[in-house]
């Protein structure tokens, strides 16, 4: 059953409507299906899932907040605190580890001057290690802000990447 009571959480009408047209894709005792689908929307509107965020999505789909805290927490794809401007995951698998993906975790590191896991002192950068990203063929791959693929990072195509964000980060 899915709940009309305010949200702890702050979230705009517009995120609200997009929930909504998220659930009205399932049949109505199939609400929960949409989970994923309102972590995102969540996530692009606050930055990250927070645990209050995730008691709005279970009040809302009408679920247990430890059954969306679960599903947040497998996927690597929603942030459970903030993080920089752009995610930057590199998939250390087996098959990008034999093909230079440590080596491209290594890299970004040194250049961005954080550990994995860490976040710049400006805020433009997150650095995170994946699993499987599913393009074993053009590793190392990485995806950035979980929407954006990128295959084959050299150093050179990783320097370029970066700097390309970190000019479009200063500008917005």
């Amino acid at each position: 059953m899915i709940s009309n009571a305010t949200p702890a959480v702050p979230l705009s009408a517009s995120t609200l409507s997009r929930f909504a047209r998220e659930v009205a894709k399932y049949p109505a005792e199939q609400a929960q299906s949409a989970v994923m689908a309102c972590l995102s929307i969540v996530q692009q509107e606050l930055g990250h899932v927070s645990t209050d965020s995730e008691k709005v999505i279970a009040d809302y789909l009408g679920m247990a907040p430890m059954a969306v805290h679960e599903v947040t927490t497998f996927y690597n794809m929603y942030n459970q605190h903030a993080v920089g401007k752009y995610k930057l995951n590199v998939c250390t698998n087996l098959p990008c580890q034999l093909r230079e993906g440590q080596k491209a975790l290594q890299h970004l590191e040194q250049k961005l001057g954080i550990r994995m896991g860490e976040t710049t002192a400006d805020g433009l950068f997150t650095l995170q290690q994946s699993e499987c990203l599913g393009a074993c063929a053009d590793s190392p791959v990485m995806l950035v802000n979980a929407r954006h693929m990128c295959s084959f990072m050299s150093n050179d195509k990783l320097d370029q990447l970066v700097d390309g964000l970190r000019s479009a980060g200063d500008k917005s």
